[in-house]
């Protein structure tokens, strides 16, 4: 099955590169490229792809904001978004994985990691740069008293074998990873991330990966 796949970016540098990245792969096909988040708005409406890999920081519009109206959209709910971000000097990638991000790369990741982030994006898992995710609940934790921070009031429904398997979503395993860990098949470790879903609220894994820090399974 062939993946479809829409760039977002405002650096030509960086559209070019992936570009030839997406082409290079048998199962991958790159549908568009915008230069902004309105343009990619416009693009998805017109030709939705499986994958966005959207940038945070974009003029007219910017991933965030997009983001956030794809989300909006039930049409568009299919549509996964892999953000691409220079963490360091972004505020907002929090915001995006409440607002329903598939996944999180620095722009510096390894081309087969985000070859990786895509395909499983698209099979509606996600790929969480630990660093990334770590950093972004370190600059959580900065934030005293924030709402986000209080523990999903979901979490106390969740059985012990689902806490196990949150906690090892908040380690960045996928369902086969998962299923080896705890010698289960992935298709049971997949049933249990669908319960923990379910009962916290969680949009998609990303988020359950902010539960499984919020709630101190992972440090």
């Amino acid at each position: 099955m062939t993946v479809t796949v829409g760039v977002a970016d405002d650096q030509q540098l960086i559209r070019l590169g992936l570009r030839v990245l997406i082409e290079s792969e048998d199962d991958l096909e790159l549908l568009w490229e915008a230069e902004n988040g309105r343009q990619a708005l416009e693009l998805t409406r017109r030709s939705p792809p499986d994958v966005i890999l959207m940038d945070i920081r974009m003029p007219v519009l910017d991933g965030l904001a997009a983001l956030g109206q794809l989300a909006a959209e039930p049409g568009l709910a299919g549509v996964r978004v892999v953000v691409l971000t220079t963490f360091e000097s972004d505020e907002h990638v929090f915001a995006a994985l409440r607002a329903g991000a598939a996944g999180f790369l620095v722009k510096d990741a390894e081309p087969a990691d985000l070859l990786r982030a895509v395909r499983l994006a698209a099979a509606g898992e996600s790929l969480l740069s630990p660093s990334v995710t770590r950093r972004v609940i370190d600059s959580l934790r900065e934030r005293p008293g924030a709402p986000a921070v209080r523990r999903n009031p979901g979490f106390a429904e969740l059985t012990d074998r689902e806490r196990e398997v949150l906690a090892l979503i908040g380690e960045g395993l996928n369902n086969e990873e998962i299923g080896r860990r705890l010698y289960v098949s992935p298709a049971t470790a997949r049933t249990h991330v669908s319960r923990a879903m379910t009962k916290l609220g969680a949009r998609d894994r990303a988020q359950l990966v902010v539960v499984a820090y919020q709630s101190g399974l992972v440090g």
